[in-house]
């Protein structure tokens, strides 16, 4: 603490979320996922078939799949469980089944399959499961309105 903070006390209690709490999984799904969410729209808006879609994509691809592996190994013991294991978890197994069915969709040339099971992975692997991270009250939430911009 520096001389101009406060000093904790009962009614000013230190913030239970600090960025120098974070475990070298949350750092390395933390990472994934940003990439991911800022990489998506350039493969999904670019050229289809053009060098850019198609390297960006892949990209994309092993970003998700690096942030599905890691959640794995965040688990919370405090939600209902199963071994530290929560609801939102499941999301690891829905990313990696819609990346599955995408590749396989543009192998096979199924350009729409893999277009609509694309988005659908942007979605609901980045969009809605990062706006549930960054709820007030969950541990990322806690970093980025109470840390970050000092709001909760």
């Amino acid at each position: 603490m520096t001389p101009m903070e406060p000093t904790p006390t009962l009614l000013t209690p230190m913030h239970a979320a600090s960025p120098a709490g974070l475990s070298l999984a949350i750092q390395i799904h933390l990472a994934c996922a940003l990439a991911a969410t800022a990489l998506g729209p350039l493969a999904l808006w670019s050229r289809k078939g053009s060098t850019r879609h198609r390297w960006s994509g892949r990209v994309w691809v092993l970003l998700m799949i690096g942030a599905a592996l890691t959640s794995l190994f965040i688990r919370d013991f405090r939600l209902p469980n199963l071994g530290g294991y929560t609801p939102i978890h499941l999301l690891p197994l829905l990313t990696a089944f819609g990346l599955t069915q995408a590749i396989r969709a543009i192998l096979r040339r199924d350009i729409a399959t893999h277009r609509q099971t694309m988005r659908s992975v942007y979605i609901g692997g980045c969009l809605i499961a990062g706006t549930f991270t960054l709820l007030p009250g969950r541990y990322l939430g806690d970093l980025l309105w109470h840390h970050a911009l000092g709001l909760v």
